[in-house]
């Protein structure tokens, strides 16, 4: 038996890349499986397959984090087909490269409607839910919204907000519910791309990170004692150091 059987979880953005690693890795763990996404329609037809490949209850809905209707929507839709929740996992985001200088006052909207806004808005749909569970949220952060990256101004920024997000989450939900924070580095989701292998040189582990390392990562969070809340925890090979 896994340490998430007979969990419910939703995971957000998870469709495809490190989301739906993430929902795969509760689903192996024994948790029925809610995604959300947006406009991938086709991946997270796949994805719910291979979910329910698992021999778990999984289900897909149409969603945009960015709109406090939509995500009542489809959250009250995800309990409905899991009949609760015990983890929400936070992991719809955006990302972009931009010079500071450049960056218009909608690219910096657009960047914290859905890496900051959205995960608020998620989180407060599911709150009673989380708390009649004593149930668990973690959010996917960023290295960068510890580090500066001088080219993702908006990115980082939105980031840093969230890990505060998070931290305020953990001291206002408390006891009930546990939030903690997964802050991936370089992930590279298994494509080997040359453009990213200086980063791999610079990080003392000698490689990037992969999907997988963050899905373990959430997985403890999720199934790790409840007493631990507040935390990030920053999945990046040394990278940051």
């Amino acid at each position: 038996m896994g340490v998430l059987q007979g969990k419910r979880v939703l995971v957000t953005g998870a469709a495809k890349r490190i989301g739906r690693a993430l929902a795969l890795a509760a689903a192996r763990e024994g948790a029925d499986v809610a995604i959300t996404y947006r406009g991938s329609v086709n991946e997270a037809e796949r994805t719910v397959e291979e979910l329910r490949g698992l021999g778990v209850r999984a289900f897909g809905v149409n969603g945009d984090v960015r709109s406090e209707a939509s995500v009542q929507d489809a959250v009250a839709r995800a309990l409905g087909h899991l009949g609760g929740l015990d983890v929400l996992v936070n992991n719809a985001g955006a990302f972009q490269t931009e010079a500071l200088e450049k960056i218009s006052v909608e690219q910096w909207d657009a960047m914290f409607e859905t890496n900051t806004r959205g995960p608020f808005l998620v989180a407060k749909a599911c709150h009673a839910e989380l708390k009649k569970a004593r149930g668990r949220i973690v959010n996917i952060g960023s290295l960068g919204g510890i580090h500066p990256w001088s080219t993702h101004a908006h990115y980082c920024t939105s980031k840093a907000a969230l890990h505060m997000l998070s931290h305020t989450m953990a001291k206002a939900w408390a006891p009930e519910i546990s939030v903690n924070c997964v802050a991936p580095g370089m992930i590279v989701n298994g494509e080997v791309d040359p453009a990213y292998e200086h980063f791999a040189q610079k990080t003392p582990m000698k490689r990037n990170g992969r999907a997988e390392d963050v899905a373990a990562a959430v997985v403890f969070f999720a199934s790790g004692p409840h007493f631990i809340t507040g935390q990030m925890l920053v999945v990046d090979g040394g990278l940051g150091l």
